[in-house]
C-alpha cells in the first residue's frame, strides 16, 4: 500500500497533513448556481463590550470537551447578518490583541448552510469493520477510546443532525478514499443519489468485503538491535509509538470502504463527500448549491477535522466556517479521556475561526 493512501486513512488523527493538498487562500472562481451578494459590502462597527460575569464555554458536555474558561470576555455585534436569516448562531473566537475571548451573534439562512461531520468512521461498530488484533490501530487507535467516540457521537452529533437536517441545505459526511462502486450504491455522493433498491444491494455489499477481512495482524516486537552509541533512536524506529500499516493491521486493511458509523442516523438526503475526490469537487459541489455557511463537526480536532478535504483549514478559504466545539473530539494518546486534548485545539483554532456550540444553533424565534 502507498504511503500516502495509509496516511489518508490513518486515525482521524495521524498526519493527514501530509495527504490532501490544502486549498490555496485565494478567492475562487464564481460557479453557476454560486451565491452572489448583491449588497456593497459593510461597514463593521468593532465595538467590543465587556461582559460581566461570563459562564464557562463549551460546558454542556465536560465528560468529552473540558469547559473554556477565560475571565475576561466581549460582545461585540452581530457578524453574519442575512436578510431572512432564520437560524441564529452565537460564537465566539479568541484575540491576544483584545486581550480575550469576543462573543458575537449571527444570523443565517438555513438553506444556505451546509452541516458537515468529519470522518464519522463505522469502526468496531454493527458494519464489523474492526481495530485488528493483537495490536492494531485505527481511528481513535484502540477499540475502548473508539467505543468513547462512538458514544460521543450517538449523545451529542446524532441529535444535532436530526436538530437541523431539514432546515439546512445539505447534512454530509467526509470519508477517506474515493468514490468507490459499492459505497456510492449505499450513500449519496456528489455525481449520484441512489434507488432504494441499489441501497439495500450497496449494503449487502459492503457488510461482505468487511466481513471477508481477517483483521490479524503481527504482535509487538519480542526483541530490538539497538545500536551503542544512540539506543533511543534505534528503540523508536523499531517500536514506534503509532504504527497503523501492514504489521500490525494486515496488508489490505486501509483498501476496505469504510462506511459512516451506525452511531449516526443516515438520511437518504444526507451526501458523503470523498476525500480522493478533493476539496475542489466539494467546494464546487457547496457553490453550485447557493451554500455560504458551513457548521463544521466530526474527527478528529486535532488532524482530520481541520486537514482533510472537508477540514477548516480549507472550507475556511471560501465559506463562513463555524466550527461546532463541543461536537468534535481530539485523539488523547496517553490520557483516558479526549477532554483536554480538544479543549486545547478547540481554542488555538479559535485564534482564526469562529466556535460554536450545539446549543447556539438554534431557529431565530
Amino acid at each position: 500500500m502507498n504511503r500516502s493512501l495509509l496516511l489518508g486513512f490513518v486515525l482521524g488523527s495521524v498526519a493527514t497533513a501530509a495527504v490532501f493538498e490544502l486549498a490555496p487562500l485565494a478567492a475562487s472562481p464564481g460557479l453557476a448556481g454560486e451565491a452572489k451578494s448583491a449588497d456593497p459590502p459593510r461597514v463593521y462597527d468593532n465595538t467590543l463590550t465587556r461582559i460581566a460575569d461570563p459562564k464557562p464555554l463549551l460546558a454542556d458536555f465536560p465528560q468529552y470537551v473540558e469547559p473554556v474558561i477565560e475571565t475576561r470576555r466581549f460582545e461585540a455585534p452581530r457578524l453574519v447578518d442575512d436578510p431572512g436569516g432564520d437560524l441564529d448562531v452565537r460564537a465566539w473566537r479568541f484575540s491576544y490583541n483584545a486581550r480575550g475571548i469576543v462573543e458575537m451573534p449571527n444570523r443565517l439562512r438555513a438553506k444556505e448552510t451546509a452541516v458537515i461531520m468529519v470522518h464519522p468512521w463505522a469502526v468496531d461498530d454493527a458494519w464489523g469493520w474492526k481495530t485488528p488484533e493483537p495490536n492494531g490501530v485505527v481511528d481513535f487507535c484502540t477499540p475502548e477510546k473508539n467505543a468513547l467516540a462512538g458514544r460521543h457521537t450517538r449523545e451529542v452529533l446524532d441529535p444535532f443532525l436530526k436538530r437541523l437536517r431539514d432546515k439546512a441545505a445539505f447534512v454530509m459526511y467526509s470519508l477517506p478514499g474515493p468514490a468507490d462502486p459499492i459505497r456510492t450504491k449505499v450513500y449519496r455522493s456528489f455525481a449520484k443519489m441512489p434507488t432504494a433498491e441499489e441501497r439495500a444491494a450497496g449494503e449487502k455489499d459492503l457488510r461482505r468485503a468487511l466481513a471477508a477481512y481477517s483483521y490479524t495482524g503481527e504482535p509487538l516486537p519480542a526483541k530490538l538491535t539497538l545500536g551503542a552509541d544512540r539506543p533511543v533512536i534505534d528503540y523508536f524506529k523499531q517500536f514506534p509509538g503509532l504504527d497503523p500499516g501492514r504489521r500490525y493491521n494486515g496488508d489490505g486493511f486501509w483498501q476496505l470502504p469504510i462506511p459512516v458509523s451506525t452511531a449516526v442516523t443516515v438520511d437518504p438526503n444526507d451526501v458523503v463527500i470523498y476525500d480522493a475526490e478533493g476539496y475542489p469537487s466539494l467546494r464546487d459541489f457547496l457553490k453550485k448549491n447557493s451554500v455560504r455557511h458551513v457548521l463544521l463537526t466530526g474527527y478528529a480536532t486535532d488532524m482530520c477535522f481541520c486537514k482533510t478535504t472537508a477540514g477548516y483549514q480549507n472550507l475556511a478559504a471560501d465559506f463562513n466556517v463555524f466550527l461546532v466545539g463541543d461536537a468534535t473530539l481530539a485523539t488523547f494518546p496517553a490520557n483516558s479521556t479526549p477532554r483536554f486534548t480538544t479543549n486545547a485545539h478547540i481554542s488555538f483554532a479559535a485564534l482564526d475561526h469562529l466556535i460554536t456550540q450545539v446549543n447556539w444553533v438554534r431557529p431565530v424565534e
